[in-house]
């Protein structure tokens, strides 16, 4: 695995970067990813795959890429945290619900927002953790649950 800086954007104290993480496999295989690191949080931006990741491997590609993205980072472990890597962002909060419970929450975050006037993606975004479009897939599986109306009444 390699990984190397693209570029950084400096405000004040704050720092943003981006970086390159390229992985090769003994098989040939190769991800390349554009991520960017702001205050310990890891956003994937961009992945390319030869050959294409199956749904379950991308979700394992911040799992792989962890250890080696904290170390281009200068991040320390921290003690209590029980990781390897202080950077990764889905490992700083406890794990995730999942099933009934994940779509409960999905659920309450949303119509939480709707009856401030805030965007519920954005509160269902900071509820679990998932990006943008994790949250609309979860979303989309509360409302096939029945837990809220569909989005677009049928004619």
């Amino acid at each position: 695995m390699s990984v190397w800086p693209a570029w950084e954007v400096r405000e004040g104290e704050r720092a943003t970067r981006w970086l390159h993480v390229r992985l090769a496999f003994a098989d040939g295989a190769r991800i390349d990813a554009l991520v960017t690191v702001c205050d310990g949080w890891v956003c994937v931006e961009d992945v390319r795959a030869r050959p294409a990741l199956a749904l379950e491997d991308l979700a394992l590609f911040a799992d792989w890429i962890e250890g080696p993205l904290a170390q281009a980072c200068g991040a320390e472990t921290e003690p209590d945290a029980g990781d390897d890597a202080g950077t990764g962002a889905h490992r700083q909060r406890p794990a995730p619900a999942r099933g009934p419970l994940e779509r409960g929450l999905v659920a309450r975050a949303y119509r939480t927002a709707q009856e401030k006037g805030a965007d519920p993606v954005l509160a269902v975004m900071d509820e679990t953790g998932y990006s943008r479009r994790g949250a609309l897939r979860l979303i989309g599986r509360t409302r096939d649950a029945g837990l809220l109306p569909a989005r677009h009444a049928r004619r």
